[in-house]
């Protein structure tokens, strides 16, 4: 990055309006969803605080489940906009069960929203998705899954899981810009968020998306478009579809699978066990006697992305990055020598 020119980034020209549209449709193809996909002038955490003000309300119940902080910010923010919410928590940087969900959601049959993340970045741990969805299809309950961190590192498909809310951004697997996020919104879930009494006049408004965007023929953007996320987002497409999604969830995978065995050659072992773990993150933690903040900062020294975990029982796990254009045979080999060197009497 020494020679990189950020004056290079100013004075872009205007994204023509023209083709905004074009890229919420390749979006939406990628999330395999039928419905309207949302383009949102943010990160992915802002859209997601935005689906929980849009739904929330007084008289609203939720089932919320909780494997990270992003769980937890989401329950805040639909408990801010008066829901009720039933939280599940799954054992500390594990992965929820499809068995605790279903006994949520029976003793609590008057629930209308079940929220899940797919993948967790902040421990590596993937939650049973199918079968979670599978049960919001059963008692006929609208869905949001935060994909932020799975689309692109594991098969996605919202219309045939069922998904009425997906939330994702280009950053972590497609290896796209971070200031610019989705929404995936079914025909279902419109019911519940285009409603007389609906938040509008905010960032946070999907109504307000909705009437100003979808409504209006879908050209430019509300407010003012940040045309440098535009641009970014177009060329990330581009790059995502010449290589294929299908080869980029593989990508993923077999850098998750290298990571693995390059842990297991080392004596270490991963975090989450294969049918639990992400494919955007492998997290291990360090062995006994092993200082975990001065192995970091070895670790760091030799690749800036390696890291704690984030939130309780994952801060002390160090990761390994294989995210997006890091989903690469010659960066996790690199990253497991660096764990060799740091770890050699």
């Amino acid at each position: 990055m020494s020679d990189f020119d950020s004056a290079s980034l100013l004075d872009p020209p205007p994204f023509p309006a023209e083709r905004v549209a074009g890229l919420a449709d390749r979006l939406a193809r990628l999330m395999g969803t039928s419905g309207d996909v949302l383009l949102v002038q943010a990160e992915a955490v802002v859209a997601l605080e935005a689906v929980a003000a849009s739904l929330g309300r007084p008289g609203f119940k939720a089932v919320n489940v909780v494997t990270s902080p992003y769980g937890v910010w989401f329950g805040r923010w639909l408990r801010r906009a008066g829901a009720s919410v039933v939280e599940i928590r799954a054992e500390a940087a594990r992965p929820v069960s499809a068995r605790a969900v279903a006994a949520a959601l029976d003793a609590h049959p008057d629930a209308k929203l079940l929220a899940v993340v797919h993948a967790e970045s902040a421990s590596g741990i993937r939650n049973p998705l199918e079968a979670i969805l599978r049960l919001a299809r059963e008692r006929g309950i609208i869905s949001v899954v935060d994909a932020v961190a799975s689309l692109g590192g594991h098969v996605f498909a919202a219309d045939k899981l069922g998904a009425d809310i997906v939330v994702t951004g280009p950053q972590k697997a497609l290896g796209g810009p971070a200031g610019i996020s989705a929404v995936a919104v079914s025909k279902r879930a419109w019911a519940e968020i285009d409603r007389p009494d609906a938040p509008v006049t905010s960032t946070l408004s999907l109504v307000d998306q909705k009437r100003l965007w979808l409504d209006a023929g879908r050209g430019a953007l509300p407010g003012t478009p940040s045309p440098l996320e535009l641009w970014a987002l177009e060329a990330a497409l581009d790059r995502v579809e010449a290589e294929g999604i299908a080869q980029i969830v593989h990508r993923h995978a077999e850098a998750a699978l290298a990571a693995r065995d390059g842990l297991k050659a080392l004596g270490l072992v991963a975090w989450a066990v294969p049918e639990e773990a992400s494919h955007l993150i492998t997290a291990f933690a360090p062995p006994p006697g092993v200082d975990a903040t001065a192995l970091l900062e070895s670790l760091k020294a030799a690749d800036p992305e390696f890291s704690f975990g984030v939130g309780a029982g994952a801060d002390r796990l160090i990761r390994l990055n294989h995210t997006g254009r890091r989903a690469d045979s010659v960066v996790v080999h690199a990253m497991i020598s660096a764990i060799a060197a740091a770890l050699r009497p």
